[in-house]
């Protein structure tokens, strides 16, 4: 069989990035240029300076990226490209990038939902990880727990009410003086503190989640204890949190596997996806969770949970084998559901 190889474009809020994987899972480059340093002054993104920053510097990304994977781009097999959900002056640029390469190549153009590129970076990391399994996708955008049925077969089984629980940890992160992304700070601090400080559960129920209770009792005691130890607050917010997700998956899992008759078939399998699942506790609390349940877990090598091109490519490289070419009237789609 020959080999595929897909050029990923990604640019659905602050990173430009664009990656060649061939098969799906070999990735031969994935050059990521990052806007933190640029949003970090105004404590989170400015949508229309990502816009203006993506067209930037969009051509010189995907110039190093065929660069670093030693090809041409008439060796490109795939363009696959996110078009949703994210800001949509971000998406406007790589999908207009994207629709501009394979009009003037002829080369096949495939649209990839932003979420579905992060369940594809596990496929990057584990070579061996094949459908059927659990997601939990976390991020900025998104608490979802999503049953994979097949490579492009989804069935979202939760997702949060309000709060994303990225979003949470942002907002916590900035009420106590952490700079933008909060996220990462919040965990590094919570690795000092102690579990000390009494928090109500987040809301769980129906496989959905709710964050922005936790959010804003974490709030009001830092506003009414100004002097409280932070250390102490990130940990046990830490903590709360990720019981629920865990509590929450756990239901999840019992759920699906009940309806399915024979043992063999059930799913004994977890991924974990998005910009939260870069978290250490996070981690470390489910691997300890699969060892007790007797659950394999998965997450993303570090590099390949935040936003990147080589888990677009990888899921469009399986949106491709299905079937699904885009035509070039393809629009970004800001709201877009999985």
């Amino acid at each position: 069989m020959k080999d595929i190889l897909t050029l990923g474009i990604e640019s659905s809020c602050d990173e430009t990035s664009v990656s060649v994987v061939k098969n799906g899972r070999e990735v031969l480059s994935n050059i990521i240029n990052s806007q933190i340093p640029i949003h970090e002054k105004f404590g989170g993104v400015v949508p229309e300076i990502a816009s203006r920053n993506h067209v930037d510097v969009i051509s010189t990304v995907t110039k190093k990226a065929l660069e670093e994977a030693k090809i041409k781009i008439n060796n490109i097999d795939v363009i696959s490209v996110t078009y949703g959900p994210g800001l949509v002056g971000a998406l406007l640029v790589g999908v207009s990038y994207a629709k501009a390469l394979s009009y003037a190549t002829g080369i096949p153009l495939v649209p990839v939902n932003h979420l579905e590129g992060h369940i594809a970076a596990n496929y990057i990391t584990f070579k061996e990880l094949e459908p059927p399994f659990l997601c939990l996708v976390i991020s900025g955008g998104h608490t979802h727990l999503i049953h994979i049925k097949g490579y492009t077969n989804f069935e979202i089984i939760g997702s949060t009410r309000d709060d994303a629980i990225g979003e949470a940890y942002d907002k916590v992160a900035r009420v106590i003086g952490l700079e933008y992304p909060g996220g990462p700070k919040i965990d590094k601090l919570a690795k000092k503190g102690n579990t000390n400080i009494n928090l109500p559960e987040p809301y769980v129920e129906n496989f959905d989640f709710s964050f922005s209770g936790i959010k804003t009792a974490v709030i009001n005691i830092n506003h009414k204890n100004p002097n409280i130890n932070k250390a102490d607050l990130c940990a046990s917010f830490e903590k709360i949190t990720t019981d629920a997700l865990i509590k929450n998956t756990k239901i999840a899992l019992k759920h699906i596997n009940k309806n399915i008759n024979t043992n063999s078939n059930k799913i004994n399998k977890i991924a974990l996806a998005g910009g939260v699942s870069a978290n250490s506790y996070i981690r470390d609390k489910f691997v300890e969770f699969g060892k007790t349940e007797n659950v394999k877990i998965y997450y993303p090598e570090l590099k390949l949970c935040t936003d990147n091109a080589a888990m677009i490519a990888s899921a469009g490289y399986y949106q491709y084998l299905s079937g699904n070419i885009a035509k070039l009237d393809l629009n970004a789609i800001p709201n877009l559901k999985l």
